[in-house]
């Protein structure tokens, strides 16, 4: 544990935390993730699902997100428990887990006994809902219908952008090869999708265009990772495509790190990738820690917090500091969300169940 009084877990099932529980509250386990791997190691006895209720000497909170967002909470996390000391002269301790946001759901559905969650679409926390874990309505319980954080698709390009890709017509050309993951076992590939089919439909063009068009860029598609960071793999370890669909936030903090990747922002229409974030209310009823969960997501729509998002490349949702960062975002002429589709719900059935507009495409790509 370090002097901010965080710590992290890798644990993704049930079956982990029994074990855990088991061997001793002091044994420490590394399990692998579904998706991409959490990137710390340390489990701790709240995490393992025999915490006991948070005493007035210290509290602990259980934090699980997508893996995107682990360089903003690793600022963010200390700046609250800091705070909370101060307004309220008690210890908090946080239990990470950051990971592929379809297999960070499926942990927690399993039993991993996070207090908070933030994952990278709607729909896998209302997954967690449909378990029986937050009640409904949670979208509302927090500012901006719990959306805490904003970005939009870009294009990352080989060096020099041979192929002179500078948006999204150019991925149907013939000679232009395009990674990015499967949608039907990734969420960053859903909002790839979405942005693929919105940038014909959200411009007039009828579902018929906008079929033809996602299926001409599938067919220029050469393999189907399973989650973005196996695409990102399969792009620069592997060599292979000549553009990558990414995240905005991710090719910004790469730049920050050193990495300076050649991408364009499709600017004409694009895509509002919004993130949200929840208390899971069986389990701060469970640890009793709904009061310091509730105050922690409320903290993630101050200034303060989402200057740190801005930092690492997310767009603010908080009007002064998304008017500070103005200049660091390109503007969207068109930007829609997934609210354009009918949300989450009607988005599954329409293209990603079994049989649906997906599975067409790939039968004829």
């Amino acid at each position: 544990m370090d002097k901010f009084g965080f710590r992290s877990l890798r644990s993704r099932s049930l079956k982990g935390f029994l074990s855990l529980f088991l061997v001793g509250v002091g044994l420490c386990a590394a399990l692998t993730a579904c998706n991409t791997p959490a990137s710390n190691t340390a489990a701790s006895p709240a995490a393992s699902g025999s915490a006991a209720p948070a005493t007035q000497g210290s509290v602990n909170l259980t934090l699980v997100s997508y893996a995107v967002t682990q360089a903003a909470y690793e600022q963010i996390v200390p700046k609250f428990v800091a705070k909370w000391k101060a307004d309220h002269n008690q210890e908090v301790q946080f239990d990470q887990s950051y990971g592929g946001s379809g297999s960070q759901t499926r942990a927690v559905i399993d039993g991993l006994e996070a207090d908070v969650v933030q994952l990278a679409l709607a729909g896998d926390i209302g997954k967690i809902s449909k378990a029986g874990l937050i009640e409904s309505g949670w979208e509302k319980e927090s500012p901006n219908d719990s959306i805490v954080t904003k970005s939009v698709a870009a294009i990352v390009t080989r060096e020099g952008n041979p192929k002179g890709i500078k948006g999204w017509t150019d991925l149907t050309k013939s000679d232009v090869k395009v990674i990015t993951a499967n949608p039907k076992t990734s969420g960053g590939a859903r909002w790839n999708f979405l942005a693929l089919w919105g940038s014909i439909s959200q411009k007039g063009g009828n579902e018929a265009k906008a079929l033809d068009y996602t299926t001409k860029v599938f067919k220029n598609v050469p393999i189907l990772p399973k989650d973005a960071r196996e695409a990102t793999d399969v792009f620069f370890k592997q060599g292979q495509g000549d553009a990558l669909i990414n995240y905005e936030n991710e090719v910004l903090l790469a730049k920050q790190k050193g990495e300076n990747l050649p991408f364009t922002v499709p600017t004409d229409v694009n895509i509002s990738i919004d993130a949200p974030v929840a208390v899971v209310d069986k389990n701060v009823d469970k640890h009793g820690t709904r009061a310091v969960a509730e105050a922690f997501v409320q903290y993630l729509f101050t200034p303060e917090a989402q200057e740190e998002f801005a930092k690492v490349g997310f767009r603010p949702v908080e009007a002064s500091v998304s008017e500070k960062h103005a200049k660091d975002f390109p503007k969207i002429d068109k930007l829609f969300t997934v609210k354009d589709f009918g949300g989450w719900s009607e988005v599954q059935k329409k293209f990603f169940e079994d049989g649906a507009v997906f599975d067409k495409i790939q039968a004829k790509a």
